[in-house]
């Protein structure tokens, strides 16, 4: 099983780099009418995350897909093995955005950069500039804040700019621009949302509460989902959300998923499943 594990692995990472191959495959993309779709936190849900990946596929509207971190339990390898089947059955695009979960205590980022790549990154589609800002850590550097400006500084070229990182600036359920499930520090949390108001973020799309949340933080709309798979919080519900770009005119649907929510007995099942890749083949 190791032996196999290590040539699938590395067949990913001496080849290519994934999430670098999913961007290679929009580079061509001269749209400004398209759709794509943002999810979050579907560990411990890999039913769920079968469920999306099928309705998505059917779907022939929407270029890509964009997984908002927190896609493993606990980042180890044979997790990763496990959510790359699953992937595999996305006819689209699925960009996989690192979230505080896919860091096993014993390794830091090495799994997911050895896979995915960088864990900063931006794309475009068409006429939208993504940017994709690791938060897994709850904080970020100040050599990553000089990175995101200068991409914030590219993006005014485009139409559109879309901002996706795994933790949310504030936690909407402490109050209005309160810490919670959310940037350790409010300090940062402010310094970056005056950031995203200075260059007209169009929206910035958020995770790690399993809830869904829409509203304004100052100047700058966001999005919080986190219903694609792991255990939901009370009044959740498993969804994606849709986003059909039309020039400058832009929709949020949010998609709800028809599954019953698992019991905390399921819950601690499926972590075991995806611990020893025990999962559905």
């Amino acid at each position: 099983m190791r032996i196999i594990l290590f040539f699938i692995l590395f067949a990913y990472s001496s080849a290519t780099l994934i999430n670098n191959d999913m961007i290679a495959k929009l580079s061509n993309s001269n749209l400004n009418h398209f759709s794509f779709v943002v999810m979050g936190d579907n560990r411990d849900g890999n039913n769920i995350l079968n469920k999306i990946i099928l309705k998505t596929n059917q779907d022939s509207s929407i270029k890509f897909l964009i997984n908002n971190g927190d896609f493993l339990p606990n980042g180890y390898q044979k997790e990763y093995k496990s959510y790359l089947q699953i992937i595999k059955n996305s006819e689209k695009p699925i960009l996989s955005v690192i979230g505080n979960h896919e860091i096993p205590w014993y390794d830091g980022k090495t799994n997911y950069k050895k896979i995915f790549g960088n864990t900063d990154f931006s794309f475009t589609c068409g006429n939208s500039y993504f940017i994709v800002l690791d938060s897994s850590d709850k904080k970020i550097s100040k050599k990553q804040f000089i990175w995101l400006e200068k991409e914030l500084e590219i993006s005014q070229q485009y139409l559109n700019r879309f901002v996706v990182s795994h933790v949310p600036l504030y936690d909407p359920r402490e109050g209005k621009y309160q810490r919670g499930h959310s940037f350790k520090k409010l300090k940062q949390a402010k310094k970056l949302n005056n950031l995203f108001d200075k260059y007209n973020v169009t929206m910035f799309f958020g995770s790690h509460i399993h809830l869904y949340f829409k509203g304004m933080w100052h100047n700058t709309p966001y999005i919080i989902t986190g219903g694609a798979g792991a255990p939901l919080k009370k009044n959740g519900f498993y969804h994606y959300i849709k986003v059909i770009v039309n020039g400058a005119n832009i929709e949020y649907k949010v998609v709800k998923i028809d599954a019953k929510p698992l019991s905390l007995i399921e819950q601690g099942v499926q972590s075991i499943k995806d611990i020893f890749n025990l999962g559905d083949k």
